[in-house]
């Protein structure tokens, strides 16, 4: 029996401390397109979300990645398979970092039109969540010109990086995806015209195992 999602749901504290150093996660980081059976748990969304745009210092409001003069110009969003995380209904939601929650945005399964929007690539479908970040440009443009663009996509190189960094410590696999149709994906999203997606990152658990 699926369940049904709540509108806001709050997220477990993010771990502070893991299990394997920054440099033991560097070298087993691979990009993973085939995961294992099982359903992800509430505590690794929350620590998924943590790193990609949580927030590290609460006097300053300064999240886990550097954004050209703080202007935080990208969401994030996780779309959850039926079945896909431990008490958390299928469905698409968008994560506050100020309060560290998700917000529910659209509600069902909706990976395989995620999928399909990716080009059909079935690692999309097959994942019990998939993260999707969007940019919204005018953040950063605003102030510093047409060169703000290429400080937003600088930023999302860090997101994507902090992503498979975190997977990799806690035994889960990912890979970062670009080719997809914008249009398709942001209406699987239901966000505005002005948000443009820049990454998918299906994430599972991982088949490889780790030698000591």
């Amino acid at each position: 029996m699926s369940t049904r999602p709540s509108r806001r749901v709050a997220l477990p504290s993010p771990s502070l401390k893991g299990r394997i150093s920054v440099e033991e996660a560097i070298s087993w980081r691979r990009s993973e397109r085939r995961y294992a059976p099982g359903m992800l748990k509430l505590e690794q969304v929350s620590q998924l979300m943590w790193c990609a745009q949580g927030i590290t210092d609460r006097r300053g409001m300064l999240r886990a990645v550097p954004s050209a003069g703080a202007t935080y110009p990208l969401e994030a969003y996780v779309v959850v398979k039926d079945g896909g995380v431990e008490g958390l209904g299928a469905g698409v939601y968008r994560y506050e970092p100020e309060d560290h929650s998700l917000e529910l945005v659209r509600e069902g399964d909706l990976s395989e039109e995620l999928a399909s929007a990716c080009l059909g690539q079935r690692w999309v479908k097959e994942a019990p969540v998939n993260i999707v970040i969007t940019a919204v440009y005018a953040r950063t443009t605003r102030r510093y010109g047409t060169r703000g663009e290429r400080y937003v996509h600088i930023e999302v190189g860090h997101v994507g990086q902090n992503v498979y960094l975190q997977a990799t410590a806690m035994g889960l696999g990912t890979v970062a995806i670009g080719a997809f149709y914008d249009d398709e994906v942001r209406e699987v999203l239901g966000v505005p015209k002005d948000e443009v997606p820049l990454y998918v990152m299906p994430v599972g658990i991982s088949l490889r195992k780790r030698v000591a």
